[in-house]
């Protein structure tokens, strides 16, 4: 850049004339400082205009538009030095990025999981989970029945428990809530529920009377916490049995897992959804190898499922429609009438865990033995509730059994359909005629047949799964 300074200052200003050279070096500094002002001027002028031009280029993109960190649209900018460096300063905040996303996974919700055991360990046909009540916890082996809805366990002073059992000591629980009143909802909820008292003196609290495997039990409602997986419920309803009497009961109490207000699963809806699933191992494990998932994390993300029905006269069942019956090829035809849900009537099919063999009403049963009889053709024989026992060598013959439901076909492997003699030399239909008495129009599926499978129930969007499971 040339500047032509001297003839416009003369054209503009009067100078004064200087003889010395001093003077003259002055003039000449006073020139360069007025060069280089100029100069600086040029480049703000320049610079400004610049940025003017980039922020037009930069507003004018679209709004999604993803721009590097330290990009010429960036806001920010990088610290001053090479570029490597910079990069290297970024890449040292990766470790406490990991560690971020790590702590993702681990805050995922973890798998509620009780185990499951065969009850022949302690000599009882159904299972067993174990269940911690009050604080701290008392361990129980508590049956768990999915057609009743109390839970109850003998407790310290009970008469005609078993002397086999540990009974729950409400004295030595912090939490124990004591009895709830006769007037409580809860009391009206309870199966057998004795009235309130006339007697103003008399005591108020709510006791109740169950008859369950032939024996009756009289028990008081009450209050404590009680935990089967990570989480413990607080303010649980069960019965503390007080007497015994006409047979004998799970020397651990039970835990109903029906669809009634005081199951478990109702207890705790808050906190897993009304959803559980179990996996029933076969009866010769001893070890509690099963498992009963609580909550909807660990369920089965594919499992084929069926709709859950509700018969208001039996509400603690768990009901499902049975749509027919097939004995290897051989879709065996029953009329329609002896598996149609009815809930007048309480006809229909339901899924129990505590019957030991799928039970089907007589027309039902004596199609299904039939065909399968004509199938493997015998010789047949009878051994306990079995009627249709024959040589194992025979067993390879055997056709697959498979029940269809609404949505969902179950097909049941040998040992959910055959059982063998304790000698080893029968194989037996693992299959009954419902008994002639109230429950002589329902059709159970029983736990037998649900040994190695994971029986899925979400009792909120009534539906039941069935998935393949080992888990003896």
């Amino acid at each position: 850049m040339y500047l032509r300074t001297q003839p416009a200052m003369h054209a503009h200003h009067h100078i004064p004339s200087f003889t010395t050279s001093t003077m003259g070096t002055k003039c000449k500094t006073i020139l360069f400082e007025k060069v280089l002002f100029a100069i600086i001027i040029y480049f703000i002028f320049s610079t400004t205009n610049t940025t003017k031009a980039l922020d037009t280029s930069c507003a004018s993109q679209p709004d999604l538009t993803i721009i590097p960190i330290y990009g010429k649209c960036s806001p920010f900018k990088p610290t001053p030095g090479p570029w490597p460096d910079t990069i290297i300063n970024m890449a040292s905040k990766d470790p406490a990025r990991l560690n971020y996303l790590a702590s993702l996974v681990a805050r995922k919700k973890p798998i509620s999981s009780a185990p499951i055991a065969s009850g022949q360990a302690f000599n009882i046909g159904g299972y067993v989970v174990r269940a911690r009540l009050g604080t701290p916890g008392q361990l129980m082996f508590m049956v768990f029945d999915t057609s009743t809805d109390e839970a109850w366990v003998p407790c310290t002073g009970c008469t005609s428990c078993p002397s086999t059992s540990s009974p729950f000591s409400p004295t030595a629980s912090a939490t124990y809530g004591g009895s709830i009143t006769c007037s409580a909802t809860k009391c009206y909820q309870a199966r057998g529920a004795q009235t309130c008292p006339r007697d103003p003196g008399a005591t108020s609290a709510c006791t109740f009377n169950q008859s369950y495997g032939g024996a009756m039990v009289s028990a008081t409602l009450v209050q404590d916490s009680i935990s089967l997986a990570r989480e413990t419920i607080s303010n649980y309803a069960f019965g503390c049995v007080n007497s015994v009497s006409g047979g004998s009961i799970p020397a651990q109490g039970l835990l109903g897992l029906g669809r009634g207000p005081l199951s478990f699963i109702s207890q705790s809806l808050s906190l897993y959804k009304g959803v559980f699933s179990y996996c029933l191992p076969s009866f010769r494990s001893y070890y509690f190898s099963g498992s009963l998932k609580l909550g909807r994390s660990g369920q089965p993300r594919r499992i084929q499922t069926t709709p859950l029905l509700r018969n208001p006269r039996r509400p603690s069942l768990y009901y499902v429609n049975l749509t027919g019956v097939s004995v290897g090829r051989v879709r065996v035809p029953v009329p329609r009438e002896f598996l149609v849900f009815n809930q007048y009537t309480g006809s229909g099919t339901i899924i129990d865990s505590g019957t030991v063999i799928t039970r089907f009403v007589q027309p039902v049963y004596n199609a299904i033995r039939d065909e399968f009889r004509r199938q493997v053709k015998g010789p047949f024989s009878s051994l306990g509730a079995f009627d249709t026992c024959f040589q194992k060598t025979y067993e390879k013959l055997a056709p697959i059994i498979k029940l269809h439901f609404e949505g969902m076909d179950l097909k049941l492997p040998y040992e959910n359909s055959l059982i063998h003699s304790s000698s080893g030399s029968l194989a037996c239909l693992a299959m009954a005629a419902a008994p002639n008495n109230v429950n002589s129009m329902l059709n159970v599926i029983a736990n037998l047949q649900q040994q190695n499978l994971r029986i899925l129930f979400d009792i909120v969007n009534n539906k039941v799964g069935i998935a393949r499971e080992l888990c003896n």
